[in-house]
């Protein structure tokens, strides 16, 4: 009885970057659509069976659709940070105009015990002197070195540069432009903000990567209020867990 409760199907409006869908969800897929938020998104659900799928609602044609949106995806299988692969990416792209109505990454950690580690770059370490590297132009970015080689097709953070960076609060931070070492041998993300100037944002404030890379709310460590339920950072001064309402 239990068991069926927890899977039952609940249709819900679950949004992307072009559009929405309409779709028969579990809790837990629920769970995953939430990023704190009162909305849904579909991004971190991932793929869904399409037959779940009732409609769809296209940004570019500005109409609803009756069934599902094309599913376009490809298995990578890339490490993209230790302990962390990008098992799967793929879109949802509108039968009529082929637009993008949603983006979507599928991670695995290799050992569900152990943490997410720093980001993989094209070498295996920081300091051989066999890296290839570049500057970033920006003066006051002197000190940050970015991952660049004309051998290399394609690097380890290509699913990552050019995606859309947002804050805790849902305000779109930038672009992501590139991922770097700064002086101390820590991963950043370089990210050009609406304003056209470039920001560094320390690897471990990237709260949930999906179709946008979310940051933390910024909190100093020690103030953030984890949820020891679902491990979600809350603000400062909350009581409940925003996103699985659980007490803290």
């Amino acid at each position: 009885m239990f068991q069926n409760m927890s899977s039952e199907l609940r249709l819900k409006k679950l949004r992307g970057s072009g559009g929405f869908v309409m779709a028969q969800v579990s809790d837990d897929q629920q769970r995953k659509g939430n990023l704190g938020g009162p909305d849904l998104f579909l991004a971190p659900i991932g793929r869904l069976d399409q037959e779940k799928i009732s409609k769809y609602y296209c940004n570019t044609c500005e109409k609803d659709y009756e069934g599902s949106p094309k599913i376009e995806y490809e298995s990578p299988n890339e490490e993209v940070a230790q302990n962390l692969i990008l098992l799967e990416r793929g879109q949802y792209v509108c039968t009529t105009c082929g637009s993008t109505i949603a983006e979507y990454r599928e991670f695995q950690k290799q050992n569900q015990q152990a943490d997410v580690g720093l980001a993989k770059p094209i070498s295996p370490s920081f300091d051989q002197p066999t890296i290839p590297i570049e500057s970033t132009k920006p003066a006051a970015q002197s000190e940050i070195q970015t991952f660049s080689s004309p051998s290399e097709p394609q690097n380890s953070f290509s699913s990552i540069v050019g995606m859309s960076v947002y804050d805790s609060n849902a305000k779109k931070v930038g672009i992501a432009k590139q991922v770097g070492v700064n002086s101390s041998h820590q991963v950043v993300l370089i990210v050009t903000k609406n304003n056209g100037s470039d920001e560094t944002i320390e690897w471990g404030k990237i709260k949930k990567i999906g179709e946008i890379i979310l940051l933390g709310d910024g909190t100093p460590s020690g103030t953030s209020l984890k949820c020891s339920e679902c491990s979600f950072e809350n603000k400062s001064g909350s009581k409940f867990c925003e996103s699985c309402g659980s007490k803290l």
